[in-house]
C-alpha cells in the first residue's frame, strides 16, 4: 500500500496535468496562430521577393527589348507599354527622353513629366530639371533657366555642382564675363566638385581672359 505522501504526490501531479490540458484546449488556439503567422509571413516575404525579381527582369527584358526596335517610335510606344512602377518609372521617363535629336519633342514631354512627379524619388526629379534646361537652352527663358538651377544648386542636392556650372554659363550667356569668371572660380576651389568638371571650369576660365592659377585652389586641397 503507498505511502500518504506518495498518493498526496500522485494526486497532485494528476491535478497539474489536468490543468495544463485545459489551458491547452483553451489557449492552444493562440500558439497554432503564432506558428502559422511565422510560417505565412516567411512564405510572404520570399513570394514578394520572388515577385519583385521577376518584375525587374521583365522590365530589363523590356528595354533591351525596345533598343532593339528601329525607329524612335516604335521604341517609345513599347517603353510607353511597358509596366513599371516605383524608381522603374523614373528610368523609363529618362529613357524616354534619351533622343533629342531624333524625338526632341517627346525627349521634352517626358523631362517635364518626371520633374513633376512627386511620387518620385528627388533625385530622378533634379536629373530631369537639369536636362531639361541644358536641353532647352536659348529657347526658354533665361530667368526660368536661372530659377530652376538656382533651385537645384541650394546645399545637399545631388547636382549641386552642376547647377552652379550652368548657372555661371547663364552668366557668359548675358556677356557678364567678370561675374562668370568669379563663378566659374569659385566652383574650380569647390571641393564637391569632380574632376571632369573642374577640368572644364578651368578650359571655360581661359577661354573667358581669366586667369586659371588665380582659381586654383591650395596645394593639396584638390581631390585626388
Amino acid at each position: 500500500m503507498s505511502s500518504p505522501d506518495s498518493f498526496i504526490d500522485e494526486v497532485t501531479e494528476e491535478v497539474r496535468r489536468d490543468r495544463l490540458f485545459a489551458a491547452f484546449r483553451k489557449y492552444g488556439w493562440i500558439g497554432v496562430l503564432v506558428v502559422l503567422g511565422i510560417v505565412g509571413g516567411a512564405g510572404w516575404n520570399e513570394w514578394s521577393k520572388a515577385r519583385a525579381l521577376a518584375r525587374a527582369q521583365a522590365f530589363g527584358d523590356g528595354i533591351t527589348d525596345s533598343r532593339d526596335l528601329g525607329g524612335p517610335e516604335e521604341r517609345r510606344s513599347a517603353l510607353t507599354a511597358l509596366p513599371a512602377d516605383g524608381g522603374q518609372v523614373a528610368v523609363r521617363q529618362l529613357l524616354l527622353a534619351s533622343d533629342p535629336v531624333q524625338d526632341r519633342a517627346g525627349t521634352v514631354a517626358a523631362l517635364d513629366a518626371l520633374a513633376a512627379d512627386t511620387s518620385q524619388p528627388q533625385i530622378y526629379r533634379d536629373l530631369a530639371v537639369l536636362r531639361r534646361v541644358v536641353l532647352a537652352g536659348a529657347e526658354s527663358p533665361l530667368a526660368e533657366r536661372r530659377a530652376a538651377l538656382e533651385a537645384l544648386s541650394a546645399p545637399g542636392r545631388a547636382f549641386r555642382t552642376l547647377a552652379l556650372e550652368q548657372l555661371a554659363y547663364l552668366l557668359v550667356e548675358e556677356a557678364n564675363t567678370p561675374q562668370a569668371i568669379a563663378a566659374l572660380s569659385a566652383l574650380l576651389q569647390d571641393q564637391e566638385a569632380p574632376e571632369g568638371l573642374r577640368r572644364r571650369v578651368a578650359q571655360m576660365i581661359t577661354a573667358l581672359g581669366g586667369d586659371v592659377r588665380q582659381a586654383d585652389p591650395a596645394p593639396g586641397t584638390q581631390d585626388g
